[in-house]
């Protein structure tokens, strides 16, 4: 549809959080430098390799939703209703008051790395104790990873399209970059998109763990999430979601809504290298980079920022920033990265969303959050990581990146919004 494309712009957002259950408290955390992690409260870890996570302080589900609507969703749907209700409520939606006809024209495109993990578990475990008589009826919709963009339509009567892009950690970004996409193109006015995963479980830790994935640092977990530290040891789990509330310029315009930041464009790639570790030299980052400039039309020195995906894996972190220092040459040293994993943790198919939401609040505040923990330099990390403060400067275009294994790769542009 060239010549026809729509700009797309971000009205809406919901945050959970291991830094707050809110998108202001998530950004207050983050901008103070706050860390998430701490030694596991939702269930006993004794006898795991990793005893610590960035877990979500003080949610209760029944805060939220009905009782028996709790009990009938895994809580990465739980996570996913929660955001998208903020979202709707932030946009200044009112979907009970609203003609179906202009709900079949939004849109629901969230998705999960993962899906009901823990609802895997409960079952598994009840199936081998008992029998089939036993297996609950809610087991497959619960655990299914689409059954979140379901669940969220059901909430609101959005009637447009409807689904769940899967792709590790990668999810959050593709799924925004398919919203985004089917707006431009005008399959729909508007959507909410985003990510979600609770996989801070028994299971969960223990698979992460038994790959050699995790930071082991169970004595001091508040400083073991540190991205481009020389002396990053593995990534922190972590859990929530991020929704975005995403609309044509045009129908933003056309409802006096209040517009946060401008959808610029989606890059994608695969490293097509290896199940989980990245490609040493950035390759697949590399093009999923050049693609969102030339997907938005930006060229190298337009970016202020980068929130970097930024694991504080000593495989990943290096790659990415080889590849940014590739497709961003000199201009590489002039802009600001930062890891905001430092502080949250990784939230696997939620990071996409919720450091999208980071961004964008950069853009709004021209403030850039740190990368807390960063204490001994990398030779092979030699960008500005905006180290453990955060930095007020101006912030019009940024780009979020978002990995996954597989070797999915994503970044998405977004831009301050200009009439």
């Amino acid at each position: 549809m060239e010549g026809t494309a729509r700009r797309v712009v971000v009205t809406g957002m919901g945050a959970l959080t291991p830094l707050g259950l809110t998108v202001d408290a998530y950004w207050k955390g983050l901008v103070t430098g706050q860390s998430g992690a701490a030694p596991i409260q939702s269930f006993d870890a004794e006898g795991l390799r990793v005893t610590f996570a960035c877990e979500l302080d003080g949610f209760d589900p029944e805060e939220h939703l009905d009782a028996k609507q709790a009990r009938r969703v895994d809580p990465f749907s739980q996570y996913a209703l929660v955001t998208a209700d903020q979202a709707v409520q932030d946009a200044g939606l009112e979907p009970a008051a609203m003609p179906q006809d202009e709900k079949d024209r939004i849109g629901v495109v969230y998705g999960t790395g993962i899906g009901g993990i823990q609802t895997f578990r409960d079952q598994a475990e009840e199936f081998l104790a008992t029998g089939e008589t036993r297996t609950s009826p809610f087991f497959i919709p619960m655990l299914i990873p689409d059954i979140a963009a379901g669940q969220i339509a059901m909430q609101h009567g959005f009637r447009g399209p409807n689904h769940a892009m899967v792709s590790a950690c990668a999810t959050g970004n593709h799924n925004i970059g398919d919203a985004y996409r089917m707006i431009r193109d005008g399959d729909m006015d508007a959507a909410l998109c985003g990510g979600s995963d609770a996989c801070v479980s028994r299971l969960g830790i223990a698979g992460f763990a038994s790959m050699r994935a995790l930071s082991t640092r169970n004595d001091d977990p508040a400083r073991a999430s540190r991205p481009f530290d020389a002396d990053r040891d593995g990534f922190v789990m972590g859990e929530g979601a991020g929704a975005l509330f995403l609309e044509s310029l045009e129908h933003a315009q056309a409802r006096g809504a209040e517009i946060y930041a401008e959808v610029a464009g989606i890059g994608m790639s695969a490293d097509a290298h290896h199940l989980t570790a990245p490609d040493p030299d950035g390759g697949g980052v590399r093009l999923a980079l050049h693609r969102v400039l030339d997907n938005a039309g930006l060229a190298p020195t337009d970016v202020d920022y980068i929130n970097a995906h930024g694991t504080s894996t000593p495989l990943g972190d290096a790659a990415e920033t080889q590849a940014l220092k590739t497709v961003f040459g000199a201009h590489a040293y002039d802009l600001k990265v930062s890891s905001t994993k430092s502080m949250t943790g990784h939230l696997l198919g939620a990071a996409g969303a919720v450091e999208a939401i980071a961004t964008i609040q950069a853009l709004r505040h021209n403030v850039v959050p740190p990368t807390i923990n960063y204490e001994t330099a990398d030779p092979d990390c030699d960008l500005d990581y905006t180290v453990n403060e955060a930095d007020e400067r101006p912030v019009n275009v940024a780009l979020s990146n978002a990995f996954g294994f597989g070797g999915h790769n994503t970044s998405l542009a977004l831009r301050s919004y200009e009439g």
